[in-house]
């Protein structure tokens, strides 16, 4: 939302590992080198002497351990296969039948007989003796490390007991938290800590350090001026991220955000101040300019449209989407939204657009006529007699909400329904495709008509309806009889936004610790922090992981 009101062309402080953005401090480079040395410096190639064994990477975090591993598979040498794991929590078996899966090994047991270790294991060794024959190196990368149990790490050492009579056929590059560190200090794995040829710690930015990753993400985004924030801010935020990337991002990202809603072009302490608190919960000092007070930062500017737009963000309430026959109810406490607009002239564009007039009159009385024309979106059929119904048998619920402002809707940028006001007091939907700083695309039947978004906002009731396939273990009816495997996802996702570690326990459901997880995240994406993660908290995290779902058109086709 306000990468144009700072020069940017994407945002820069997006939390997924783009190796794009991947700051190479001194210490990332030394990082980025020990995984490179292991398929190139005692991997190499097949004459290249022992290789073999294991590289440990550690870090806290959000340090950029995963980043680099991206970056690392983006370099591999092309005479190097690589399988990659990504979640550990598995048996042993597991394991064995996921590693030939990633080296693409077919495992054939005699006819109606499970496979067994024996049979795994003796088709990784083939494959591993066919890729040596060929001059191939084959390296195995676990990632999240930590949660490998101690017999299968023990496994894993033994697969770097497969070898020819001059070198060891595969590296195994394990890459963790700091606590798997401690675990190879254990007394059980001290044969596995012996094979460990490499390993790196990865520490936090310094303050230096901080500022010039801050500076190198905008640059990368498209900034060509220089960095709005200001030093006193560069050094608080290096003080209330302690230097972790992921933090760093999560917290400039609020400033910018909260920087663009007060019109503002530089980012001062104060902004950043009233960011940590929203992101991180913390009692942060919260000092404004005089013309600004707290009550206001979430009031925000919209006035590219039909001048300033004043936005108050909230969650709002989650409605039972109506269809004559077996509605998809979502319910949620309701909350306000204020939206101000003022006389200033919109800004002059020179495309050709629809007026809402000529459009108000085409557009559908009836509800599930929209549910119709949005459901090509989702792939479902446009003429079914009740979309909702026919959706749910898809996995996919229809999802009513109201009280929004535009700002979050083109947040959740995601194809939807909106309910306009006509003539006489009468409610029409159309269905809204598209969304940039000017205009909305809205489809009316097989066409596309693009309006001033000012216009579409005059009519506007707050009302917005889309699809949905809500998680596995999700109850939408009662949130707290969703499953335990539905709270422990959703505090892992949490993990890996904003890194806080995960319960002990998966069956807690939704306690104190994990409301408070979500209270911060909401607070971030500008949703009412109830702790509550009703569907457009859970589509927010969707969107901030990078879950595929269809998604508004942002600019003209």
């Amino acid at each position: 939302m306000y990468s144009q009101h700072f020069g940017l062309s994407q945002d820069p402080f997006s939390i997924a590992p783009d190796p794009r953005y991947l700051f190479m401090s001194e210490r990332h480079r030394e990082a980025l080198a020990h995984l490179l040395f292991g398929v190139s410096g005692h991997g190499g190639s097949a004459a290249s002497g022992a290789g073999g064994g294991f590289v440990l990477l550690t870090g806290d975090i959000g340090a950029g351990k995963t980043t680099i591993c991206r970056c690392f598979l983006e370099q591999v040498p092309p005479d190097c296969h690589v399988a990659y794991i990504f979640n550990p929590k598995l048996t042993v078996t597991e394991l064995l039948q996921t590693v030939c899966e990633e080296f693409h090994i077919a495992v054939a047991p005699p006819q109606s007989v499970a496979p067994t270790l024996k049979h795994y294991i003796d088709a990784l060794n083939g494959f591993l003796l066919q890729s040596h024959a060929q001059g191939q190196n084959c390296v195995l990368i676990i990632d999240e490390a930590q949660n490998l149990q101690a017999d299968v790490l023990e496994q894993l050492r033994l697969l770097t007991n497969l070898e020819t009579h001059a070198r060891k056929l595969l590296q195994i590059v394990l890459i963790g938290q700091p606590e798997l560190r401690a675990m190879l200090e254990r007394a059980e794995l001290e044969q596995l800590a012996q094979r460990v040829i490499a390993r790196f710690h990865l520490n936090a930015l310094s303050e230096t350090e901080t500022a010039q990753y801050i500076a190198h993400r905008m640059a990368v985004a498209g900034l060509s001026g220089p960095v709005p924030f200001q030093r006193q801010a560069l050094q608080r935020i290096h003080q209330l991220t302690r230097g972790v990337p992921r933090r760093i991002n999560l917290l400039c990202g609020r400033a910018l955000l909260g920087a663009w809603a007060h019109g503002l072009h530089r980012v001062d302490r104060a902004v950043v101040d009233q960011a940590a608190a929203e992101v991180f919960g913390q009692g942060a000092q919260r000092t404004w300019p005089s013309s600004l007070s707290p009550s206001t930062y979430v009031v925000g500017v919209f006035g590219l449209l039909a001048g300033a737009l004043l936005v108050w963000w909230s969650m709002p309430h989650l409605l039972p989407a109506h269809a004559p026959s077996n509605p998809v109810a979502v319910s949620a406490p309701a909350s306000q939204a204020v939206q101000v607009l003022d006389s200033k002239p919109v800004v002059a564009t020179n495309e050709r657009l629809d007026t809402m007039d000529t459009l108000l009159g085409q557009l559908p009385t009836d509800i599930n006529s929209a549910w119709n024309m949005l459901a090509p979106s989702w792939q479902l059929p446009a003429a079914a007699a009740d979309p909702c119904a026919t959706a749910a048998a898809q996995q996919l619920q229809c999802v009513r909400t109201s009280h929004l402002g535009l700002p979050l809707v083109r947040q959740l940028g995601r194809p939807g329904i909106v309910s306009l006001r006509a003539g006489s007091g009468t409610t029409v939907y159309a269905v809204l495709v598209g969304m940039d700083e000017h205009t909305a695309a809205l489809r009316v039947g097989a066409r596309q008509h693009r309006v001033r978004l000012a216009a579409l906002g005059q009519l506007w009731d707050g009302d917005f309806a889309t699809y949905w396939r809500a998680p596995p273990g999700y109850n939408p009816a009662v949130l707290g009889a969703s499953t335990p495997a539905f709270f422990a996802e959703l505090a892992q996702q949490l993990t890996r936004l904003d890194g806080t570690p995960p319960p002990a326990s998966a069956s807690a459901g939704l306690d104190a610790a994990l409301k408070a997880r979500v209270r911060n995240f909401q607070r971030a994406y500008g949703l009412q922090a109830d702790g509550q993660p009703g569907p457009l908290t859970l589509m927010q995290i969707e969107n901030a992981l990078g879950t595929p779902v269809p998604r508004l058109q942002t600019s003209q086709p």
